[in-house]
């Protein structure tokens, strides 16, 4: 009976599994998100992950990733906002990269705080430096658009 194993024993051996494996349902009846707790969309549990895998302190505290999650929530929300308005200003349904550098750019805050960002396909702002413009003459307002007199020349000399 040296190679037989009797059932009682069977049954108390435990297998370890490694956190998650053999899981096939997601989350229990009760069970809450940190994201749902917090009221945010943003993923807290990842963010907290990646907070403690890339080693930026030895510890992270359990608000750090709540903290973080809602912070970048409130900016992606602003830039979308903004993007979404540069998007319906060039009749467009679709945000696309020149929309989010164009919200980014006029905004003195955001501008500021991604200055040295290269948005890919963002294209550059509508700039026309002074000295290029036509020069207003005395008589006339700077609103006129800078037409040409009626005498035929264009320029003066």
């Amino acid at each position: 009976m040296s190679g037989r194993v009797k059932k009682s024993e069977k049954s108390t051996k435990k297998v370890e599994k490694k956190s998650g494996e053999g899981k096939k349902g997601g989350r229990k009846q009760g069970d809450k998100s940190r994201s749902s707790k917090a009221g945010l969309t943003f993923p807290v549990g990842r963010l907290h992950r990646h907070l403690k895998e890339g080693q930026f302190a030895k510890r992270v505290g359990i608000g750090a990733p709540v903290y973080l999650a809602a912070v970048l929530e409130y900016l992606t929300a602003e830039i979308l906002e903004l993007a979404g308005n540069a998007s319906r200003d060039n009749k467009r349904v679709r945000i696309i990269p020149r929309h989010i550098m164009l919200a980014i750019r006029n905004d003195e805050e955001l501008n500021k705080l991604l200055s040295d960002v290269t948005i890919s396909a963002g294209g550059v702002l509508p700039n026309i430096h002074q000295q290029l413009l036509p020069a207003a003459k005395e008589g006339e307002e700077e609103g006129t658009g800078g037409k040409a007199p009626k005498g035929g020349a264009s320029q003066t000399y």
